[in-house]
């Protein structure tokens, strides 16, 4: 009978020395991670505003950072958003009216210019934009770098403006369309493309071109990036109202946003 007992306080001490070696074992819960869709434009502020977050509470921002219309498609098809940060109206408008963005979150968050820019060693100084600006012999044979105007906001934003001031005729055929609007800053960069239409905030944060012309504020519409949670959650509400702390506006603004 005692070779019974020692055996089974044996074999229980194994079975908890087991169970204490696997718990050891397992890794750690993972961190809380929020997925953030936004703006290619947003790339440099809103991952340095992420960074902030997590320093603050602990929660990871994961970002996909891209034109407004692809994130808006890629959301309309399931993709897995908390949050979106759109360059225009239009994109979130068009998840707004499908039901697919949290209404009573929606607040507009930052405001942008529009500029036009050329290769940093470019020999184009200062470009008066306006009425009657003939972009041929600044091109040079060359080609006008800006976001698709069929879906990529800074396009549209370019497309109106041109056409505000009488150059969208002229100018259209001499488009390089690119996919968002990093990627039309790059084929300047790269010095493929001797002008382009971006972003201020796109230009300051390059070192490879430089702003040579403003388009006027009346030549288009406000350019203004709503933002709305996508699926509700805690952490969804903690970063929304982290977006538009002081923290966070600071940061934008530092970026070349104007914040609201």
């Amino acid at each position: 009978m005692g070779d019974l007992r020692f055996a089974r306080r044996l074999l229980a001490a194994a079975v908890t020395a087991a169970g204490l070696l696997a718990a050891a074992t397992l890794p750690a819960a993972a961190a809380e991670k929020i997925t953030v869709f936004a703006a290619a434009s947003t790339t440099d502020a809103l991952t340095e505003v992420g960074a902030a977050f997590a320093k603050e509470t602990g929660v990871e921002m994961v970002p996909s950072f891209a034109s407004s219309s692809t994130l808006a498609k890629q959301i309309e098809e399931g993709a897995p958003a908390q949050v979106f940060v759109s360059a225009n109206a239009k994109w979130m408008d068009y998840l707004a009216d499908k039901g697919l963005v949290v209404a009573d979150s929606r607040a507009d968050l930052l405001g942008n210019d529009l500029v036009l820019i050329a290769p940093a060693d470019s020999a184009v100084a200062t470009v008066a934009i306006g009425p009657g600006l003939d972009l041929a012999p600044l091109l040079d044979g060359g080609r006008l770098s800006v976001g698709d105007p069929d879906h990529v906001p800074v396009g549209q934003y370019a497309k109106a403006a041109l056409e505000k001031l009488g150059l969208w005729a002229a100018t259209e055929p001499q488009l390089a369309r690119q996919n968002d609007v990093r990627s039309a800053l790059a084929l300047v960069e790269r010095g493929e493309a001797p002008l382009g239409i971006v972003y201020s905030t796109d230009a300051a944060a390059s070192n490879g071109v430089k702003t040579v012309g403003v388009f006027p504020k009346d030549s288009h519409s406000p350019i203004t990036y709503p933002v709305a949670l996508v699926t509700d959650s805690p952490a969804g509400r903690s970063f929304l109202a982290f977006l538009q702390s002081d923290a966070a506006k600071a940061i934008f603004a530092r970026h070349g946003f104007t914040v609201n």
